[in-house]
């Protein structure tokens, strides 16, 4: 099966995905392909596998470990309020985790629902730029390196 989340994985093994932060234990982290959210991040499982439970126990650790990780990166860099973490995996389904930072200054509307909810120009209004992200993506991979994390092939 060749997903999204396989042709993603492929081309950051390959060093050509832009969006790469680095290589964690159990998965890759990357800067979500639009900005909308400041800092949105997935963490995208390899190897691929269908969901969570396709795992033996210790890689589901592994993976809820790096992505409880991610989450404490993030709040330091971004000063989010909180983290959404959400597990979907049916439009694409192999495992991969998406990472929003959520914050005070969003109407509260929004602040109180699924990022979901957010019309789909507004969450497609501010793509992925590395100029501009890079900065960003540098803090994030710091601060997971000040975590203790194991990070590897990082932009």
């Amino acid at each position: 099966m060749s997903t999204p989340i396989h042709r993603c994985v492929q081309q950051a093994r390959a060093g050509k995905n832009p969006t790469v932060i680095g290589r964690l234990p159990s998965a890759w982290v990357l800067l979500g392909d639009t900005q909308f959210l400041r800092g949105y991040c997935l963490l995208v499982a390899d190897p691929v596998v269908g969901d969570l439970h396709a795992l033996p126990l210790e890689g589901r650790l592994a993976f809820l470990s790096d992505m409880a990780l991610l989450g404490e990166a993030l709040m330091r860099v971004t000063d989010a309020a909180r983290i959404n973490y959400e597990i979907l995996g049916n439009s694409a389904p192999a495992l991969h985790a998406h990472l929003f930072p959520r914050y005070d200054h969003e109407p509260i509307e929004q602040r109180e629902a699924p990022v979901w909810l957010y019309e789909r120009a507004a969450r497609e209004g501010v793509p992925f730029d590395r100029q501009r992200d890079h900065p960003l993506m540098q803090d994030i991979a710091r601060e997971l390196d000040a975590l203790g994390v194991q990070i590897t092939d990082r932009c």
